[in-house]
């Protein structure tokens, strides 16, 4: 997995894309058939709904960027890695790690997410 890390910047590009059409093209590229999305949040099950959740994301956090928090730790078909979100070159006031499986051919399919830091 070798690519991993690029992999992970545009699966976090995908949640800052507010061009819907480009946001569910990006979507359908990296993502298998079937994918599930799970964090305390709630869970999507499916393009359509992974797509809807993250456009519910934006419209929450209007302005704010997801960006990745140092390096990604990959094995075989599985990768943890920590994200911020907060204004563009600002202090992030959402912090959380998720954790992503792939398929053979590298696209996710499952994303389990964590929150560690979240707004009072």
């Amino acid at each position: 997995m070798s690519d991993v890390q690029q992999r992970v910047e545009r699966y976090l590009a995908v949640w800052n894309e507010t061009d819907p059409a480009a946001r569910r093209a990006a979507i359908d590229e990296l993502w298998t058939e079937s994918p599930v999305y799970v964090d305390p949040l709630g869970v999507a099950e499916g393009r359509d709904a992974i797509d809807a959740f993250v456009g519910a994301a934006q419209q929450q956090f209007p302005g704010l960027v997801f960006r990745a928090a140092g390096t990604v730790d990959a094995h075989h078909n599985v990768a943890r890695f920590t994200w911020e979100l907060g204004p563009e070159g600002g202090e992030a006031i959402v912090v959380g790690f998720d954790v992503a499986t792939f398929d053979d051919e590298g696209r996710f399919d499952r994303v389990t997410g964590f929150l560690d830091k979240v707004p009072a």
